[in-house]
């Protein structure tokens, strides 16, 4: 549905919001719902809650986890598997993503592929006050605020990515309206 241009790609370098190592205190912070995108991010969170929602892949840093290493699926309400390719971001993983942010059960959403770039649609499909905490390599958790501001700039990268964005936002129930 939507690809990450290589143009773009410099611009997800810089956290969204602050950086965390500990996950206490990134909570103490935090809002709901939460939304975790990552397999360390998840397991550090899980530590402490358990994530509204959280995507996984299976690897850090591109590399597979080992099985002792890999996110407690039983501390989710609900699995659900999702196929989404590398630099994308596909119609399946934001209508599922989309799916779950509008239920109670805590989803853990397990993607065949790669889940790097969910961040972006979580956080433009949030609701103000949520909470959407990605992994920054080498530095720790961000922890990025779901509010008007954010949203907006998120919906603005998902209109400049290569593919179908106005698909995209029906994929994630987002209405221009919204804005």
């Amino acid at each position: 549905m939507l690809e990450l241009p290589d143009a773009l790609r410099a611009e997800l370098k810089d956290p969204v919001g602050p950086v965390y190592t500990d996950p206490a205190a990134l909570l103490a912070e935090a809002g709901r719902p939460l939304i975790a995108v990552g397999d360390v991010v998840t397991a550090h969170l899980l530590t402490e809650t358990t994530p509204d929602v959280a995507l996984v892949d299976g690897k850090t840093e591109r590399e597979a986890l080992a099985d002792d290493r890999r996110v407690d699926r039983d501390a989710f309400d609900r699995v659900v598997h999702v196929r989404n390719p590398a630099a994308t971001l596909s119609e399946e993983l934001l209508a599922q993503l989309a799916d779950a942010l509008g239920d109670d059960a805590a989803t853990l959403l397990v993607v065949e592929g790669e889940e790097d770039l969910a961040a972006v649609p979580a956080i433009a499909a949030a609701p103000s006050g949520a909470s959407v905490v990605y992994g920054q390599p080498g530095e720790g958790m961000v922890l990025a605020a779901v509010d008007s501001e954010t949203r907006a700039a998120m919906l603005e990268f998902i209109e400049r990515m290569e593919g179908d964005p106005r698909g995209a936002r029906r994929a994630l129930g987002i209405a221009r309206e919204r804005e």
